[in-house]
């Protein structure tokens, strides 16, 4: 119990590191293109952890490189579909609509698997959406291009976090990390060879501080706290922690870009944090013996 709420508050902290990552990769990107960002943020991610988990890579074996593989597809796609979103839309609402992967998971795992989730997940579930949609939905929302990227980037996600709450029952992740961000390294590389006019080394020192931010601190920290956690806390509440994020990104896309926050985000974020507490909390139901 004690280490599944150590990695609760890491989560949350995690969260944190996610919601400001949205206003400086946006600040960072400019001009540039998106998938140059991603590979320089994920090449040095994959460095870093590296030399974190030294003894896990110096024993690679090829079915940890396979799964690590397999995980880096859905979370390559997820990640450059959301950063393009960012490209087209405010970071703030990027980040809401992002939010939309805690109703994806109970929904795909009940498809896929025929596994209902436990009744206060689907509550917490309900509660969260609706926190989301107050924050999101205005009386002329209109769904964009950069909705529509960063909705089916939350698909992604979605299925990538099934990926790991399966592999982690089962394994050690661990020894899987460093695969999966050098085949996001990979990934992203081709993609950016595919492109015209890239400017591989990008001039100013915006792109590369959003590089060392984004690949320290959203990147190598909070996808190896996620995917360990997992072993400890389900898939679909981590995504309901996770709608902690649009409540920090929207914050920081207030004092790095100066966004707006309306009292929509505040009663929004307080139904988010009211569905982290309806996940975790624990119901007891009695029933009177009738003598």
């Amino acid at each position: 119990m004690e280490k599944r709420n150590t990695f609760l508050l890491l989560l949350i902290l995690g969260t944190a590191f996610w919601g400001i990552s949205f206003s400086v990769t946006k600040l960072a990107i400019g001009q540039n293109q998106s998938a140059l960002f991603l590979f320089y943020r994920f090449l040095l991610a994959t460095m870093v952890l590296s030399v974190v988990f030294w003894k896990y890579v110096k024993t690679l074996n090829i079915n940890s490189i396979k799964t690590g593989a397999a995980l880096a597809v859905p979370l390559m796609l997820g990640i450059y579909l959301q950063t393009l979103g960012i490209t087209h839309t405010s970071a703030s609402q990027c980040s809401f609509v992002a939010g939309i992967t805690v109703v994806m998971i109970p929904v795909f795992k009940l498809i896929i698997y025929k596994k209902a989730a436990p009744l206060k997940i689907w509550l917490a579930t309900v509660v969260a959406l609706i926190g989301l949609s107050v924050i999101s939905i205005k009386e002329n929302f209109n769904i964009g291009i950069g909705d529509l990227y960063t909705i089916t980037g939350a698909f992604f996600f979605a299925v990538y976090l099934i990926q790991i709450e399966r592999e982690s029952k089962t394994r050690n992740i661990i020894p899987t990390i460093v695969p999966m961000f050098a085949t996001c390294a990979l990934l992203t590389f081709l993609l950016t060879l595919s492109q015209e006019n890239i400017i591989w080394v990008p001039q100013g020192n915006i792109f590369w501080m959003g590089i060392l931010y984004c690949a320290i601190f959203s990147t190598a920290y909070m996808y190896t706290i996620s995917n360990i956690s997992q072993k400890y806390i389900s898939a679909e509440r981590v995504s309901i922690i996770y709608l902690f994020e649009p409540v920090f990104g929207a914050f920081a896309a207030h004092f790095i870009l100066g966004e707006h926050i309306s009292s929509r985000l505040l009663i929004g974020g307080g139904l988010i944090f009211m569905a982290t507490v309806v996940s975790e909390i624990k119901l007891k139901w009695r029933v009177a013996n009738v003598t």
